[in-house]
């Protein structure tokens, strides 16, 4: 049974009532919204799931600790599979245009998480006074300074790659090496591998350590335990799992589970 999905309204604003607008939500499961977009520059940044964005002919992926950067104009709709808090920063062209000229991913620091915490839980949209004024100065100037990456988990048109990666979107823990793959299609592994770095822009093992992490969210929001998880994707014990995750998330499972209440 398909479960149906949650239109999300839009932001409606025909323009910012400051130079940076805050605005916080809690999207439900299967939530979308609608391909849209805005005169302003919007970066959208969630915890305790997966975002997923389509723009500019692109799909990005954004786990909690990247944030998915869109300038102004572009059009672009988002759509999540489990529970997310929700923000966006929606900054004016003037200030945006620091920021980079074409849709990616930003890395969250921690120093961001605990200024997106901290006006959250006062619900600050905008400067009221000179202590939250300086606040989102910080917060804008961490932004600016954001290590980028296009995107966390790209795909491809590719005619070698396309179903290949889509086996392994279904099955994350498929070990089929990439030796295998190109005997099943046909070619070579020098080949693959060329496809791989030419398309995706990194190695058929990055590729698949990257779609086992983002699966491993998913098991951990079903509260399962850190050994099931870690044989479910393959691993024979914990420990190259918890290492893993670690490269990804900067913190063991554990300390993930806790830090977003799961």
């Amino acid at each position: 049974m398909i479960n149906p999905r949650h239109i999300q309204a839009s932001v409606t604003l025909e323009e910012l009532p400051s130079d940076i607008y805050l605005l916080f939500d809690a999207f439900r499961s299967n939530t979308e919204t609608r391909s849209h977009s805005h005169s302003w520059g919007q970066l959208q940044i969630i915890s305790g799931g997966i975002l997923e964005l389509k723009a500019e002919g692109q799909r990005f992926l954004a786990p909690s600790h990247f944030a998915i950067w869109v300038p102004a104009g572009v059009q672009h709709q988002s759509y999540n599979r489990k529970p997310i808090a929700y923000c966006s920063v929606n900054i004016i062209p003037e200030l945006a245009n620091k920021l980079p000229n074409h849709t990616c991913l930003l890395e969250v620091s921690p120093l961001v998480e605990t200024l997106i915490a901290e006006l959250r839980d006062h619900n600050i949209q905008q400067p009221k006074n000179e202590q939250q004024d300086r606040l989102i100065k910080v917060l804008f100037d961490q932004l600016l300074v954001a290590k980028q990456s296009e995107r966390f988990l790209p795909v491809s048109k590719d005619k070698l790659l396309t179903p290949i990666l889509e086996a392994l979107e279904s099955n994350p823990a498929d070990e089929t090496s990439l030796s295998q793959w190109a005997a099943r299609n046909h070619t070579t592994e020098r080949t693959l591998a060329r496809h791989c770095q030419n398309e995706l822009g990194m190695s058929f093992t990055e590729w698949r350590l990257r779609i086992r992490y983002l699966y491993s969210l998913e098991l951990l929001r079903k509260n399962m335990s850190i050994k099931e998880i870690a044989f479910s994707l393959g691993y024979n014990q914990t420990s190259p799992f918890i290492t893993m995750f670690k490269r990804y998330a900067d913190c063991t499972p554990e300390q993930y589970k806790l830090k977003y209440s799961i």
